[in-house]
């Protein structure tokens, strides 16, 4: 699982750098004398096509991080469980702590009955 959001981290990172490209190609293009509309229009519908990309993959990214950081239960984590595990170790170990305080009053109480 994490390893499949870096494999799309990395596709981002990909798309952000053909948009700088085709940023470069457009530029490139309108300095000259004479522009080509149809490589303009082309390296407009990658830009465009790119940014979609990125956004669709950024927000799926946020979704993700908003349900880890919310405690919501998601696929590959384990944190929710070890969270309840830990905590029902730590109820029983202070019930065993007043159960021992409570058998040693009852010893104290008995002994002094005797």
């Amino acid at each position: 699982m994490a390893n499949e959001r870096l494999r799309a981290l990395e596709e981002v990172e990909k798309e952000i750098a053909m948009i700088l490209q085709c940023a470069g190609n457009v530029l490139l293009e309108l300095s000259k004398d004479k522009h080509n509309a149809s490589f303009l229009d082309r390296q407009l519908a990658q830009f465009l096509g790119s940014v979609n990309k990125i956004e669709s993959e950024l927000s799926g990214q946020i979704r993700y991080l908003t349900q880890v950081a919310t405690g919501q239960p998601h696929e590959g984590s384990t944190y929710s469980a070890r969270k309840d595990c830990q905590m029902a170790l730590n109820r029983a170990e202070y019930a065993k702590v007043k159960l021992g305080e409570l058998g040693r009053t009852c010893e104290v109480m008995l002994d002094q009955q005797l």
